[in-house]
């Protein structure tokens, strides 16, 4: 049974062992607030670059200063003629479901077409829940001050120029680049 709402504020509740670390650990985190996030994104799925979009608009709501660098496959994401065509991956990735909540099998992954169905499938959910594109996101994560970056060594690898590179992108850094942005107190490195 569970305790009721006049239970749980109650004295003898609050000091039991477990629940005052737990607010020990609130007051904790509270002294030292995350004051800087770092996201790294280093692949090109939908999944991936939305993970990496949704945290950094997140962080950017709540006051964080943000930085986004884009590394290898990641790049996409901020290449203009890619940027709003991200595909998803359905082969390898054991995590897929079927409409109803079944799992995809590998092996239809390789039916063709399978991917971009897949791709558009998403896309709509998302479009229904209102998550824009990548653009839109880009567009709010720097109106709200988050910075975006790309990988030099990414960049030179793939043949890229600077031209290719969507607007919001506020710099090519190398990796020692990146870091001296990533410096400083209540700074956290996140690895999308």
């Amino acid at each position: 049974m569970h305790p009721s709402r006049k239970q749980l504020k109650s004295p003898e509740y609050l000091n039991r062992p477990v629940v005052y670390n737990l607010l020990q650990k609130d007051k904790m985190e509270q002294k030292n607030p995350i004051k800087k996030v770092n996201i790294i994104c280093a692949k090109g799925a939908i999944e991936d670059v939305y993970a990496t979009l949704v945290m950094g608009n997140g962080a950017v709501m709540e006051g964080i200063e943000t930085n986004i660098f884009f590394t290898f496959f990641g790049l996409d994401a901020i290449i203009k003629k890619r940027m709003d065509k991200l595909h998803t991956g359905v082969v390898g990735n054991p995590a897929l479901r079927l409409p109803g909540g079944l799992r995809m099998p590998t092996l239809l992954g390789v039916i063709p077409g399978m991917e971009a169905f897949t791709s558009w499938m998403m896309k709509k959910q998302m479009a229904q829940l209102d998550i824009p594109p990548v653009s839109e996101f880009l567009d709010l994560i720097t109106a709200g001050g988050g910075k975006i970056y790309a990988c030099k060594l990414a960049m030179d690898m793939f043949k890229f120029k600077e031209d290719d590179l969507s607007e919001h992108v506020s710099g090519i850094l190398t990796v020692g680049e990146f870091y001296e942005h990533a410096g400083g107190e209540g700074s956290q490195i996140i690895f999308t």
